[in-house]
């Protein structure tokens, strides 16, 4: 065997699908989920993946906790129906972690996570993105890379159609102003121009838009139709009126008439 064979690393990998007993309701639910390890052969370092996503689970089922949480480094929960991420914080050495595809909302609770660099939480249902922002400062020190797409949180036009290209940026400034260490932002690579930005205006930048809710509270009698006219409620039509000779000046209509003005044919 040559030197340079020998001195090459040596990368195994293991990976496995096991089956996992979760109770919901005094029944029981059979999942299963992906276990992949990887060893460099190097320096030993491990690197353990936990794929659980499409299980249609509400939270995080406590045999995964058991099973996996002091060990696994990268977990995905996409494609469930997460209301709550109860059980995160026995995942004390997660680096990644996908949250793509699920119910989460503003009451969302993160842990402190201080080795969690990756965090996605695409196509959710977070708005308030002030929240979210301070949320992951006190939580995720290591954060560099953070994706929001698909929430109305970030205002491109996946959430809504009415967004443009300025709020996306306006809303790139925001973020990157309180979350420096950001690399990737929703896909998307962190220009240094953007950095300059962000550190300059970038806390100026949050999009507040009026609440249609709050506007229609204030107006009074909601109630009043659509189809609102001054004109007289009764239907009309040129045949009603009697013929004349000569030019009308004025017309009055109503109950207290005092009658028509015209000018007579000798004022013509």
């Amino acid at each position: 065997m040559s030197e340079k064979a020998a001195s090459t690393p040596v990368r195994r990998s293991f990976s496995c699908n096991i089956v996992v007993e979760t109770k919901v309701k005094n029944k029981s639910n059979y999942s299963q989920i992906s276990y992949s390890r990887q060893m460099n052969g190097l320096d030993r370092t491990k690197y353990e993946k936990l794929c659980y996503s499409g299980q249609k689970c509400q939270r995080i089922p406590e045999a995964l906790v058991k099973l996996y949480g002091a060990k696994v480094q990268s977990l995905d929960l996409s494609y469930n129906e997460l209301v709550t991420l109860k059980g995160l914080e026995g995942f004390p050495l997660l680096r990644e972690l996908v949250l793509d595809n699920n119910q989460l909302t503003d009451a969302l609770v993160l842990p402190y996570l201080p080795h969690l660099h990756t965090l996605s939480l695409n196509k959710n249902q977070i708005t308030d993105i002030e929240s979210l922002i301070t949320k992951i400062r006190h939580n995720l020190p290591a954060i560099t890379y953070l994706s929001i797409l698909g929430n109305k949180a970030c205002p491109n036009q996946l959430s809504n159609i009415d967004n443009d290209e300025e709020d996306y940026q306006r809303y790139r400034y925001y973020v990157l102003h309180y979350l420096p260490t950001l690399k990737f932002l929703d896909s998307n690579k962190v220009r240094d121009w953007e950095k300059d930005e962000a550190r300059r205006r970038g806390q100026f930048m949050k999009i507040v838009r009026p609440n249609t809710s709050n506007i229609n509270e204030n107006v009074p009698n909601n109630t009043i139709p659509n189809s609102f006219t001054p004109l007289p409620k009764s239907i009309r039509n040129p045949n009603d009126y009697r013929g004349a000779y000569g030019k009308c000046r004025y017309r009055y209509n109503g109950k207290h008439s005092e009658g028509n003005r015209f000018i007579c044919n000798s004022d013509l």
